[in-house]
C-alpha cells in the first residue's frame, strides 16, 4: 500500500484527529491498530499527521479494526474524502417497510404488556397501547412531559415517583450511557445526556464516574407503584441483525414481561377496562 505524498508541513486533517480520538478510546497504540487493520504503522501516521491519503479500502479497515458504528463510519468516510456508504432510512420510506411491519406487530403481539421503540439515545419513536396504560395508571392520568427514557426516569416531575426501585432502574441506565459515551467518543448527544441525567436532584455523586468493577445484574426487576397498585416487570432487548442502514442499528425494542402473577392480571385488567370503554 503506498501513501500519496502531500507537503512536509500538513497540519493534522479531520481524519487524523478523528482517529487519535477513537485510538484513545480504545486504548489502542498506532502499532496495535495498524497491526488490526493489516497496514503499515508508517502509513498509518502519516495519514493521521496529514501526510497520506487513506484509500477507501484502508478507511474501511481502520473503522472495523476500531469497531466502529455505521454512523461513526460514515463520519470517517467523510473525514478522509469520500462520501458516505451507510443510508440513514426514516421508519416510514418504502425501504424500510418490510421492518415497519414487523416492529408493528412485535408490538401489537406485546399485548397486554408494554413495548417500546428506541433509538441509541433512548428516545422512544413507537410504544404499544399497553404502555399508555402503564403510564397512565402510575402517573395518576398524566402524560410524560418527555419522548425520552433518560428523561422521564430522571425528572422528578415526570415518571421517577413511580419507581419503587428507581435508584436500580437509574442507576443501570447511568451505567449503559456510560458505556456509550466510552464506546463511541464522538458522540456528542451521549455525552450530553449523560450530564443532564447527572445533573438532576438525588442523583448519587458516585454516578459521576464511570465504575468499571460493576457486574450489572443478570435480571433487573422494575417495580412501579401507582393508583395502589404495583407492577414488576423484566425486560428483553430485541436489536435488528447484519444491518447496513444506520436507522435500523440504532433502533432497539424493549418488551416488558410481567415478573409475577398480579402483574400479569393487572395489565390484562387495565387491557380489559379499556376495551370496554
Amino acid at each position: 500500500m503506498h501513501a500519496t505524498n502531500r507537503s512536509t508541513d500538513a497540519g493534522p486533517t479531520p481524519i487524523g484527529a478523528l482517529l487519535r480520538e477513537w485510538r484513545a478510546a480504545r486504548r489502542l497504540s498506532q502499532l496495535d491498530l495498524a497491526l488490526s487493520a493489516d497496514i503499515s504503522t508508517r502509513h498509518l501516521s502519516c495519514v493521521e499527521t496529514g501526510k497520506a491519503q487513506a484509500s477507501r479500502e484502508t478507511v474501511a479497515r481502520l473503522a472495523d479494526a476500531l469497531d466502529m458504528p455505521l454512523r461513526e463510519r460514515n463520519a470517517l468516510l467523510l473525514a478522509a474524502g469520500y462520501a458516505p456508504t451507510h443510508p440513514e432510512s426514516a421508519l416510514g420510506t418504502p425501504d424500510l417497510a418490510p421492518v415497519r411491519r414487523a416492529i408493528d406487530f412485535i408490538l401489537a403481539q406485546q399485548e397486554p404488556y408494554p413495548a417500546f421503540v428506541l433509538n441509541r439515545h433512548w428516545d422512544i419513536l413507537m410504544a404499544n397501547t399497553a404502555a399508555a396504560r402503564v403510564n397512565a395508571l402510575v402517573m395518576g392520568g398524566r402524560t410524560s412531559a418527555h419522548d425520552n427514557m433518560i428523561r422521564q426516569v430522571f425528572d422528578p416531575e415526570d415518571l421517577r415517583p413511580a419507581f419503587a426501585n428507581w435508584e436500580a432502574v437509574a442507576g443501570d441506565l447511568i451505567r449503559h450511557l456510560h458505556d456509550v459515551v466510552a464506546a463511541v467518543p464522538t458522540d456528542v448527544r451521549a455525552r450530553a445526556l449523560l450530564d443532564e441525567a447527572l445533573a438532576y436532584p438525588g442523583v448519587p455523586t458516585r454516578w459521576r464516574t464511570r465504575d468499571l468493577e460493576a457486574v450489572p445484574s443478570p435480571l433487573l426487576t422494575t417495580v412501579m407503584r401507582g393508583g395502589g397498585r404495583e407492577l414488576r416487570f423484566f425486560s428483553t432487548i430485541t436489536r435488528f441483525g447484519t444491518t447496513r442502514d444506520i436507522t435500523l442499528q440504532e433502533l432497539h425494542i424493549e418488551c416488558c414481561f410481567p415478573a409475577d402473577e398480579a402483574t400479569t392480571a393487572l395489565c390484562r385488567e387495565l387491557a380489559t377496562r379499556t376495551a370496554s370503554v
